[in-house]
C-alpha cells in the first residue's frame, strides 16, 4: 500500500500507441509492480510535439517519463522501472542470470521479430521461404531456452518473457494473415506452453489490444509493404 501510495504521488506518463508491442511492454512492467500511471496515446501518423520532443532521436514510442526524466527505447526503460521499483523484480539478483536474460530480450529484437515479422510477415514467394526458414532456426533457440521453465524468467515473469511477450499474441495474428504456422505443439512443445502460461497471467490478459484491430492493421501493412495497398 505504501508503494502505491508512493507511485500515486509521482508524474509517472508511458506514451504509446495503441498497437505497439514495444510499448505494451511498460504497460505490462507498471503493472506487474503495481505503479500507477498515466497514459498518452499517440497517432503515429501524426506524432504530437510532446513525443518529438521527448524523443527526437527516434520519434516513437514507448517513451516514459518519470518526473520530469525521460526515459525512451523499451528494453531501456524496463531496466529503468526494474532499478527504480524494486518490488515484483524483472532481473535476477545473480549477475550471470541477469546477463542472461538480457542476451535473450535483445535476441528477440534482433534476430527473432525480424526474421518473423520482417521475413515472414512481410514478405511473400521465394523471400517469405526464407525468412520462414530463419524464423524455425531461431525459435528453437528459444525453445531450448525454455526447456524444463515455466518462464524465461523461472517461476515468475521477468525481463525476457516481457521482450519475448509479443509472440503470445501477435505471432497468431501474423500466422493467420500469412497462412502459416510457426509454433505448434509438436515442434516446440516447451515455447507453446510458455505462450499459454504467458498468456493466462491475468495482467498480461487484461491488457492486450483488440485481436480483430490488430489483424486489419497488419494486414494492410502486408499489402503496403508488398505494393498492394495504403497501411491504415
Amino acid at each position: 500500500m505504501d508503494e502505491m501510495k508512493y507511485s500515486m504521488a509521482e508524474e509517472i506518463k508511458v506514451f504509446r500507441s495503441w498497437s505497439s508491442p514495444f510499448a505494451l511492454r511498460i504497460i505490462w512492467a507498471l503493472k506487474l509492480k503495481g505503479v500507477e500511471f498515466d497514459t498518452i496515446y499517440e497517432d503515429l501518423t501524426n506524432k504530437s510535439p510532446l513525443l518529438l520532443q521527448y524523443n527526437p532521436i527516434h520519434k516513437k514510442v514507448p517513451v516514459l517519463v518519470h518526473n520530469g526524466k525521460v526515459i525512451c527505447e523499451s528494453l531501456v526503460i524496463l531496466e529503468y522501472i526494474d532499478e527504480t521499483w524494486k518490488q515484483n523484480p524483472l532481473l535476477p539478483e545473480d549477475p550471470h542470470q541477469k546477463a542472461n536474460a538480457r542476451f535473450w530480450a535483445k535476441f528477440g529484437d534482433d534476430k527473432v521479430m525480424q526474421s518473423i515479422g520482417g521475413g515472414v510477415l512481410l514478405k511473400e514467394g521465394k523471400e517469405q521461404e526464407e525468412g520462414f526458414a530463419a524464423s524455425m532456426e531461431d525459435l528453437k533457440y528459444l525453445e531450448e531456452e525454455i526447456r524444463g521453465k515455466k518462464f524465461f524468467g523461472g517461476e515468475t515473469i521477468g525481463l525476457a518473457d516481457i521482450a519475448l511477450g509479443w509472440l503470445a499474441h501477435y505471432l497468431d495474428i501474423f500466422e493467420e494473415i500469412v497462412g502459416l504456422k510457426l509454433i505448434d505443439q509438436e515442434k516446440f512443445p516447451s515455447l507453446a506452453a510458455w505462450k499459454q502460461e504467458f498468456t493466462n497471467a491475468p495482467i498480461i490478459r487484461e491488457n492486450w489490444p483488440d485481436r480483430d484491430k490488430l489483424v486489419t492493421k497488419f494486414a494492410a501493412m502486408r499489402e503496403a509493404n508488398l505494393g498492394k495497398g495504403t497501411p491504415k
